[in-house]
């Protein structure tokens, strides 16, 4: 019991720590998941369309050892502790995004749909940045079209088909992971 306790505290110091930081979220503007934060490089590219956002590849390990387990008097050296690694890019596991999957003629159908809501949405929040942008997402998404194979697509943690599909590859000179995410279809929460 006390190690739930010193654990509760930490957990609840973390959370302190964590909104007293003035740390940046960036969450999706339909679904209002949490898509990545400040604490990873972030650029605008100079499309204006996107925030490239470098990430990189981590293994985390997890123990799953549940102190419910031990008998009174048990030898700790009889319990066992079992871990669960998980490899992945660090934006992918930190902001638990779900990856998804498109054909050339799904990614259409979405980003027709997509642009709808967006193109909604900043015509109530920022109506003079609708016809430029509509203008210049065009040659921007052709160009996504014509590598899609390229690409890896993933959701905010709701999973929610009407949000954001940021984009994953990994750069060609030194294999670093970046995810691509449509800055239009964001909002930042200040911590």
């Amino acid at each position: 019991m006390e190690l739930r306790a010193t654990l509760l505290a930490l957990f609840l110091c973390g959370i302190t720590t964590h909104f007293s930081t003035g740390l940046t979220i960036y969450r999706d503007v339909i679904s209002g998941d949490e898509m990545f934060s400040d604490t990873f490089k972030i650029r605008l590219r100079d499309d204006g369309i996107f925030y490239e956002v470098e990430g990189r590849l981590v293994t985390r390990r997890k123990s799953t050892f549940d102190d419910h387990l031990i008998m009174e008097g048990a030898d700790p050296v009889d319990i066992p502790d079992i871990d669960s690694v998980t490899s992945g890019v660090d934006i992918v596991l930190n902001h638990n995004l779900q990856e998804t999957s498109f054909t050339k003629e799904q990614y259409k159908e979405y980003m027709n749909g997509y642009f709808k809501r967006i193109k909604e949405h900043l015509e109530k929040k920022n109506p003079g940045r609708v016809k430029v942008l509509m203008k210049d997402v065009q040659s921007v998404y052709e160009e996504i079209l014509a590598h899609l194979k390229e690409w890896q697509f993933f959701r905010g943690e709701s999973n929610n088909e009407e949000g954001m599909v940021a984009l994953l590859n990994f750069d060609r000179d030194d294999d670093t992971p970046y995810m691509l995410f449509f800055k239009d279809g964001l909002e930042e929460e200040k911590g």
